[in-house]
């Protein structure tokens, strides 16, 4: 990287190490702490401890690394392990890639403006590495690739910095799980991705979270969408989170670009979620759609959404529906739809409630205990469909959500 941009950089994130996020509890960073370094490089991830192994699992990594086209697993700020299956898929630490490529700086605070808060200006003048993936023109996982960003150090600060590229008539498939040690109470992660969708490609992106009690997470993400090209995001968390906030911003500068984002969360007590997407439709033919289904089990999760129309012949649609199950849990939706120009076709819809008695009347007059019935309607609550994904993906999604809804029956 040059060093005038890198200065650059380094001047606007010091400008804004004090800038609050525009949602959010504001997080004091500085009483996180730089983690040891102390872990080593493992070839084979079946090697890992039994614990931690057990972790990636709950998230969504096959530590056998079966049906993966490659892996990335980072433990607090080291790379633990990084390895493609698949020629033509290239994943790696960012550092390693930024010192590979001298044409990655074209993309480095490209999806994601460097001086955006103080969790961003944090990442830039403390970062510690994170993943770059990247799938050539025209190349097309068969499985999908997985990565595991790991906090497992007491109170660390993990601070990673992602761009995944898909060029050109390519197809790539991610799955990450982020989450902690079994013994971590505390911590906090901040993870920047920077996506970049050309002609014509396909990227689908599933994220599962599954932190600790007292965790803290911000993540910011961009994403570029092309010509043609097409964006899935599923998230998912089902566990306690103390405090998370995100709000990836989608922009589809290409025409017939497609952006969806779906998104499972769930809130036990003692949890605050604030989770959204906002996508800006640039070109003519561009599509959006926004998914949420989030129910609260005496925790606040709160369910953004913000589509802006800037050009005629644009479609978007979102929808926000969230269930209650306790007495004090908390759900707001704010769905927001913007048209900038006539000839947009944009709409939106929210609910927010508890389980009706009819529908657990309805079930148990067929022989259903009344639990049985209530796991019957937040199953059916929780199956978005997902267009687009291939059968092992969904699948592995599908298992993730059944495993973990047991615990907030």
């Amino acid at each position: 990287m040059s060093y005038k941009l890198l200065d650059e950089l380094k001047e606007r994130a010091t400008l804004a190490v004090d800038k609050k996020a525009a949602f959010g509890e504001d997080i004091d960073l500085a009483k996180y702490i730089e983690p040891s370094n102390r872990h080593e490089y493992v070839e084979d991830l079946e090697t890992l401890p039994e614990e931690d192994k057990e972790q990636l699992i709950a998230v969504g990594v096959d530590t056998s690394a079966e049906q993966r086209s490659g892996s990335f697993v980072q433990h607090d700020t080291k790379v633990l392990h990084r390895r493609s299956t698949q020629e033509g898929v290239e994943v790696m630490g960012t550092r390693e890639a930024l010192e590979k490529y001298d044409w990655l700086e074209e993309y480095w605070w490209k999806a994601v403006a460097v001086d955006q808060d103080k969790y961003t200006a944090h990442v830039e003048l403390h970062q510690n590495d994170g993943y770059f993936i990247r799938t050539l023109p025209g190349v097309k996982t068969t499985f999908p690739l997985q990565a595991c960003l790991y906090l497992r150090e007491e109170q660390v600060a993990q601070n990673v910095h992602n761009i995944i590229i898909a060029e050109e008539g390519s197809e790539l498939h991610i799955i990450t799980g982020c989450t902690t040690g079994p013994h971590v109470k505390e911590g906090i992660h901040l993870g920047v991705s920077e996506f970049f969708v050309k002609k014509g490609a396909k990227v689908s992106f599933t994220m599962i979270h599954g932190w600790n009690e007292n965790v803290a997470v911000r993540p910011r993400t961009g994403v570029i969408i092309e010509e043609d090209g097409v964006f899935l995001s599923n998230y998912i968390l089902l566990k306690r989170a103390r405090s998370l906030q995100m709000y990836p911003n989608a922009y589809l500068i290409g025409k017939n670009s497609t952006a969806r984002f779906n998104s499972i969360i769930a809130v036990p007590e003692g949890s605050h979620v604030d989770s959204g997407a906002r996508t800006y439709l640039r070109a003519p033919g561009a599509k959006a759609e926004i998914i949420s289904r989030t129910i609260s089990t005496g925790g606040t999760v709160i369910s953004r959404g913000h589509m802006i129309g800037e050009v005629p012949g644009v479609k978007s649609h979102m929808e926000c529906n969230g269930l209650i199950l306790t007495e004090t849990g908390i759900v707001s939706a704010v769905p927001e739809i913007e048209g900038r120009v006539a000839d947009v076709e944009m709409s939106h819809e929210a609910a927010v409630g508890k389980i009706a008695k009819e529908e657990i009347e309805y079930l148990m007059a067929r022989g259903l205990s009344e639990d049985e019935a209530k796991a019957t309607i937040i199953r059916g609550f929780l199956d978005v469909s997902i267009m687009g994904l291939p059968p092992h993906l969904e699948a592995a999604i599908k298992k993730t959500v059944e495993t973990s809804q047991k615990g907030f029956m």
